[in-house]
């Protein structure tokens, strides 16, 4: 792990070799993830329909990181926007926000992150239009640089449930690719090596997209943090073997009663350790906490291209024309959830009670 992982002066100090998004003068730059781990290549974004295709495309991906993709992609729309007055901005700006706010529909972030942009452009009333485009701009900076702070509390929030020498299980990505940089779940993980807590990793490979073995490894890999890939359907093999001591994922998604939309197979691995007997953590921003959300069955889940099921990084791994099934992620119910982690503290059953009191101060955005 870099030496360089700590808190000087009041900063982070945390810098990763690679970039997730960068704004750039008046564009958008992006590590492209779906090359990783072979290549990495960066994208260069320079209006909000391309940052929109951007994150249906998985060039980016993970909650906190589309809310980021999603700000940035505004500021975008009002750099482009030609409107001179006002009012015409504003009308623009609204196809803008939602464009940006369909690109994917189960992550809450990317509407919250929007929805903070949206509030900006409705407070320039009696201003003409090229007054606002920098406050825009300042606002998608700003969400990008709160989210590392966030990463960086949740990390210390978390990292006093997990034990010296643990074996922590982990599933798709959840790192410096999956949000403003440091990570959510890796985030935690992040911060117990920096406690000198000597952890493993066993990081699930998350099929199809693979974002376990091709980004998380990957990740880890480069900060020299000890990991071990193994496939999806062999994390019950493992628990049952005594080799693991707990799950932490990311979400999505986590509605007002504390159930957890993530990653498609997150609900297989909670039940695993319920049968098992292991603690099962969720972090999660308080961006990701929808407490308008009452419970799980309301949560929309994203169906993509049964395609990325028949194959594996576009090589055909099924018979030509065989029907196959896609929902991108699933619902964890609340009762499965050993505690869910947030830059603010850690909330415990009853949950309804506990993220309310948590998310209340930021409801809304």
């Amino acid at each position: 792990m870099p030496k360089a992982c700590g808190k000087r002066g009041g900063k982070i100090d945390y810098q990763p070799s690679y970039r997730t998004i960068e704004w750039k003068g008046d564009r958008v730059r992006m590590l492209d993830q779906r090359r990783l781990p072979w290549e990495e290549k960066y994208v260069t974004l320079r209006t909000h329909r391309d940052v929109a295709g951007a994150i249906r495309d998985m060039v980016i991906r993970g909650a906190p990181a589309i809310g980021i993709a999603g700000a940035m992609g505004c500021a975008l729309g009002a750099v482009r926007s030609p409107a001179v007055d006002l009012l015409p901005f504003q009308q623009e700006m609204e196809a803008v926000f939602q464009d940006m706010e369909q690109a994917r529909p189960t992550a809450v972030n990317l509407g919250w992150a929007v929805s903070r942009m949206r509030r900006v452009c409705a407070g320039g009333d009696g201003r003409d239009a090229a007054s606002w485009k920098r406050p825009l701009v300042e606002e998608a900076l700003r969400i990008q640089r709160e989210d590392l702070e966030i990463n960086w509390n949740l990390g210390l929030h978390g990292s006093r449930l997990i034990e010296t020498g643990a074996r922590v299980l982990t599933y798709c990505n959840t790192g410096t690719l999956a949000t403003g940089g440091y990570g959510t779940a890796l985030g935690v993980i992040r911060t117990c090596l920096r406690q000198g807590k000597r952890i493993h990793v066993i990081a699930c490979e998350t099929r199809p997209f693979l974002q376990g073995a091709r980004l998380t490894a990957w990740e880890l890999m480069k900060e020299r943090i000890p990991v071990t890939l193994i496939t999806d359907n062999m994390a019950g093999h493992l628990m049952r073997q005594g080799d693991v001591d707990c799950v932490i994922v990311g979400a999505d998604r986590v509605a007002a009663n504390g159930d957890v939309a993530n990653k498609i197979g997150t609900y297989s691995l909670a039940v695993l350790c319920r049968v098992h007997r292991k603690p099962f953590y969720v972090a999660a921003p308080l961006s990701s906490i929808d407490l308008r959300c009452r419970a799980g069955t309301e949560i929309p889940i994203e169906r993509r291209d049964p395609g990325e099921v028949t194959s594996v990084l576009g090589v055909p791994s099924a018979p030509k024309g065989c029907e196959a099934l896609y929902p991108a992620f699933d619902v964890t119910p609340n009762r499965f959830v050993t505690a869910v982690v947030t830059e603010r503290g850690v909330a415990v059953a009853p949950y309804r009670a506990q993220l309310r009191k948590l998310a209340t101060p930021i409801a809304g955005g």
